[in-house]
């Protein structure tokens, strides 16, 4: 019985000292996590503002690119999806000054299978985007003009969702 006690507490001892080397750790790195992920998406911001955006500028949706006179030229905003085949799909997508065209996107987040829908970023795909509204984007499996990425219709649906979810909170304002 006496062995039982003390493997317990043996146990619970060393549990409790790994929690809290894990809690020190996770508040060591929250910071810097955050820091870096604050920066990643401001430089995708600025990656998908339009041509002749001189300044980006954080607003309550997202951001808004401005040219050397200070008029608002471009948007970038976050899109998001849930439907992705690896879960959810972040997107920061860039809009020219008419709220509905979409410039570019880059993806913040996806955990998309390897080989496949993690293409979502590729020039072959992403491209198809450009210069396109943001309205009513679907693959063409389903009726639309957007060619899939080979075996992941799942991914593609998503990125279009995630594209539309942009363009509403852009055009809510």
């Amino acid at each position: 019985m006496k062995k039982i006690v003390g493997l317990i507490l043996s146990l619970t001892i060393i549990a409790g000292v790994c929690a809290g080397v894990l809690a020190y750790v996770n508040i060591l790195t929250l910071e810097p996590i955050e820091k870096a992920t604050a920066e990643k998406t401001v430089k995708a911001a600025k990656e998908v503002m339009p041509s002749g955006v001189v300044t980006v500028e954080k607003s309550s949706f997202g951001f808004l690119g401005k040219n050397s006179k200070g008029d608002i030229i471009g948007y970038a905003v976050e899109g998001k999806d849930s439907g992705g085949y690896g879960g959810d799909i972040v997107l920061m997508v860039g809009f020219n000054a008419d709220k509905t065209t979409v410039v570019c996107y880059k993806k913040l987040i996806a955990n998309e299978t390897p080989g496949l829908g993690s293409k979502l970023d590729s020039p072959e795909f992403s491209s198809q985007f450009n210069n396109r509204s943001a309205k009513d984007l679907k693959v063409k499996k389903d009726g639309g003009e957007i060619d899939a990425i080979t075996a992941a219709t799942i991914t593609s649906r998503a990125v279009c969702k995630a594209i539309e979810n942009a363009r509403e909170k852009l055009a809510g304002l």
